[in-house]
């Protein structure tokens, strides 16, 4: 057995569609109309298709629930964050928030209700504490990242 795909419920799948490809631009890989799938593994079904599908009622789906998100990483969060300020009606669950193990994240709600965590990748955060002075071993104990991929995060020595 493959795990294929997440797959979410939406009221509205262009806006949906829409949310996902300005907002986090993320390619559609898979139009269906009624099912969509994103670049990532995520897809979305139309709420009535998936109430048809499970022979669930409308009162059965529940919506902005709190319970789990979709998460994204970036190279460059502070570009992302101003991206992300060009879209006034985006609603957030907290501003950038750094995590003990040092990633910066922001986490919002798409046009469902669904959490969206958007973080700076862990490379980012390992080339930014060695960038500081910590050595290899304080940027393991703080990241929590193992050794070899701290240590994949050096800058390259020219030769």
């Amino acid at each position: 057995m493959r795990f294929m795909s997440a797959v979410y419920v939406t009221k509205d799948m262009e806006k949906t569609k829409n949310f996902y490809q300005k907002v986090l631009k993320t390619d559609i890989v898979w139009d269906l109309v009624e099912n969509v799938t994103f670049r990532g593994g995520f897809a979305f079904q139309t709420e009535d298709t998936w109430l048809e599908f499970t022979g669930k009622k409308n009162d059965d789906i529940s919506y902005k629930t709190n319970n789990g998100e979709l998460y994204f990483e970036v190279l460059d969060l502070d570009k992302f964050l101003k991206h992300l300020k060009s879209f006034s009606d985006i609603e957030y669950v907290h501003g950038v928030k750094e995590h003990d193990w040092g990633q910066r994240a922001i986490r919002f709600y798409d046009p469902d209700g669904y959490i969206i965590e958007v973080g700076e990748s862990l490379r980012t955060v390992c080339k930014r504490f060695l960038a500081s002075g910590m050595t290899v071993e304080e940027t393991v104990e703080r990241s929590l990242c193992p050794i070899e991929f701290v240590k994949s995060c050096l800058p390259r020595k020219r030769k």
